[in-house]
């Protein structure tokens, strides 16, 4: 038991860490997109497709969207089955969630700093990189920390349809052979990460936000 909740842990983190990586590199950006086609009528078509594409996904409930990207998985990870093809899953699913989380750091970016950018003629990349993203440093963490600790409970689901982790161990154990103390130890494991992704979210939020 020892040694598959070491494996089972081990599996559990790296699918966090990893499809929260993925996330957060392709989540800012469509964040940014989101936020910069929002603020301009000409670019109106480009966030009515962007806002639709995060809306839909967010809107289709974890074990949902696995299914319905299984022939994907299997064509890009080449399996449907083990922490691969999860990571591949958490991603696409952890992808909108971060985007959305993002676009509203940057609406809750200060009207001056805006308008003071705008008066020093900043092109648009200068904008992102020189305002928008440094501003929201702090925000931006806090999101990803609230995005690593859904990652938590979506590996525990996506446990169920083998992908490995905390969540495949508790239901092998504990709901086929009833063995409850697997599945008290993987809650506590699962409580013990979250605490932790919080309390160094947290950590390094304030620390960029002095």
């Amino acid at each position: 038991m020892i040694a598959e909740l070491y494996k089972a842990t081990f599996e559990t983190i790296y699918m966090i860490f990893f499809s929260g990586f993925l996330a957060t590199i392709f989540g800012i950006p469509l964040g940014v997109g989101l936020y910069m086609s929002s603020r301009s009528k000409k670019y109106n078509k480009v966030y009515f497709i962007l806002d639709t594409f995060v809306n839909v996904f967010r809107s289709i409930p974890f074990i949902i969207l696995v299914l319905l990207l299984i022939p994907l998985t299997k064509k890009v990870i080449g399996t449907i089955i083990g922490t691969n093809a999860a990571v591949f899953n958490l991603t696409i699913a952890a992808i909108p969630f971060m985007a959305r989380l993002s676009e509203n750091s940057f609406n809750n970016l200060p009207g001056g700093i805006v308008d003071s950018a705008k008066s020093m003629g900043m092109t648009n990349w200068q904008f992102v990189t020189k305002v928008l993203l440094p501003e929201t440093l702090a925000e931006q963490i806090a999101n990803i920390t609230v995005l690593l600790i859904n990652l938590v409970a979506y590996t525990a689901i996506a446990g169920a349809v083998g992908a490995g982790g905390l969540g495949q161990l508790a239901i092998n154990y504990g709901y086929y052979r009833f063995q409850w103390d697997a599945v008290l130890y993987s809650v506590i494991i699962l409580i013990l990460i979250s605490q932790g992704i919080q309390f160094l979210g947290n950590r390094f939020s304030n620390l960029f936000r002095r």
